[in-house]
């Protein structure tokens, strides 16, 4: 059983492929931009200095960067 505690929450963006529930997630290291496969892309984010608090947890908040594509 997982019982990591998500530490991030996902700002912006328009992707079919990311639902509101997986953009309060768990990532290990919170000061490096993250890439997310989602179907045929991938969702860049990076880390800001802003945090909130969500269901009583402190989550850093990170913004959406773009998109690339996959090579087909």
């Amino acid at each position: 059983m997982n019982t990591v505690e998500p530490n991030v929450i996902l700002r912006g963006g328009a992707s079919p492929y990311l639902t509101d529930d997986q953009r309060i997630r768990y990532v290990e290291d919170t000061d490096d931009n993250l890439k997310l496969l989602r179907g045929n892309r991938y969702e860049h984010f990076e880390p800001t200095a802003e945090s909130e608090t969500h269901d009583g947890m402190q989550l850093r908040v990170f913004v959406w960067l773009g998109v690339t594509k996959l090579a087909e």
